[in-house]
């Protein structure tokens, strides 16, 4: 795999992510997206940086949410229950503390530097949402969307054997539902 593209399309996606975009479309596309998993264990995360903000839809979610704790290189993702608590964890991020329940989130808002119509993601080289994704997907029905800025696609992402495709992309501009699956029939 060419690590350099991928590296040179990562820097370029995550520059034009700093324009932003129209938080308050995206918001409300999110919140209508999630609206049929209403009762689900929805995963969101905690923006960093100028990451899509997630928060209103998480707020406006019917059912329990729960936040990414990231245990250590190169393993999959905890999910924790959200309840307003946060400490800060590595790599940046922010988390529910150690005392709340773990859960096994059934849909997911992924964050990610960069997206192509095809449902591949750019994220930021640590591979924790492929890797918890595939253990996710081997458990049980999964909904993985992304959530990103228009301004953030990408023509194509190279793919690996271990990336794990988005079943929708949610932007200020649109909702991507890539040709290959559509996860609403």
């Amino acid at each position: 795999m060419d690590t350099d593209l991928k590296s040179a399309l990562r820097v370029q996606a995550l520059a034009a992510r700093a324009a932003g975009g129209d938080d308050a479309a995206m918001a409300e596309r999110l919140i209508a997206v999630l609206a049929p998993h209403a009762g689900k264990v929805l995963a969101g995360y905690w923006p960093m940086r100028d990451e899509a903000d997630p928060r209103p839809a998480m707020a406006a979610h019917d059912g329990p949410v729960c936040l990414p704790v990231v245990p250590g290189r190169a393993r999959p993702l905890v999910f924790r229950a959200y309840d307003g608590r946060l400490e800060p964890g590595g790599f940046g991020t922010s988390h529910p503390p150690a005392d709340s329940a773990e859960l096994r989130p059934q849909v997911l808002i992924v964050p990610l530097a960069g997206f192509d119509r095809a449902g591949n993601r750019l994220g930021y080289g640590g591979g924790f949402y492929d890797r918890t994704l595939e253990m996710l997907r081997a458990e049980g029905p999964t909904v993985a969307i992304g959530l990103a800025y228009a301004v953030q696609e990408i023509r194509a992402i190279p793919c690996e054997p271990t990336d794990q495709p988005l079943d929708m992309i949610v932007t200020d501009r649109d909702l991507i539902l890539p040709e290959r699956k559509n996860p609403l029939t």
